[in-house]
């Protein structure tokens, strides 16, 4: 069962919107999603607590739980939501059964500076396990010198950098219907969608 692991060490960087993006997506596509999380603030929970039944069904995994844990037995998929501060044995424990990592950045010099150590980690279970790890920009304005600063920090990496996201208030809007952007008319967030489109491609790989 393929698990797609969204990850970094800092918080408030917005990997619960890219795992609820990345489950709604594969919901969308007739998957059956299995949504964990394993964040304190069980945000990614919260959101699938008020997703609105007719929207593409996303079973949730509590993965904080210390025991009782069973994935559902007819999944095709698992996200996986994790804490702030991963990195070492934790790390390890988290992404060994991984197939896909995903990490989303901010454009901030603080959010570049935690994750240095943390791509060092990811590039150790590479190389141990041919991971396939890629990186997605959040909140990016492209007209700001910090978006410049964050391409020349993605670029020195060895990852590929799918998309640039960019700070727009219908992931506020929709996140508090318990929705995403795969759940509404697409003329609605043409130009999210856009920026979604390599994303999707990669999990489709």
């Amino acid at each position: 069962m393929p698990l797609i692991v969204v990850a970094n060490p800092k918080g408030g960087v917005g990997k619960s919107t890219v795992s609820t993006h990345v489950a709604a997506y594969l919901a969308s596509q007739g998957k059956r999603v299995v949504l964990a999380d394993a964040d304190v603030q069980q945000s990614a929970l919260g959101w699938l607590a008020i997703r609105p039944k007719a929207a593409a069904p996303i079973k949730g995994w509590n993965a904080r739980a210390e025991d009782g844990l069973s994935l559902p037995a007819k999944a095709d998929c698992v996200v996986l939501d994790t804490p702030a501060g991963l990195h070492g044995k934790v790390l390890k424990d988290i992404v060994k059964t991984a197939t896909k990592v995903l990490v989303p950045v901010q454009p901030s010099i603080f959010d570049m500076a935690a994750t240095r150590a943390f791509f060092d980690d990811l590039q150790e279970r590479k190389k141990a396990q041919g991971l396939d790890i890629a990186l997605i920009g959040m909140r990016v304005d492209q007209r700001t010198v910090a978006s410049e600063n964050l391409k020349d920090f993605l670029a020195g990496l060895s990852f590929p950098v799918l998309s640039c996201l960019r700070s727009t208030q219908n992931y506020v809007r929709l996140t508090m219907e318990g929705l995403t952007l795969f759940d509404v008319p697409a003329n609605r967030v043409e130009r999210d969608l856009a920026d979604w489109q390599p994303i999707c491609d990669w999990l489709n790989r």
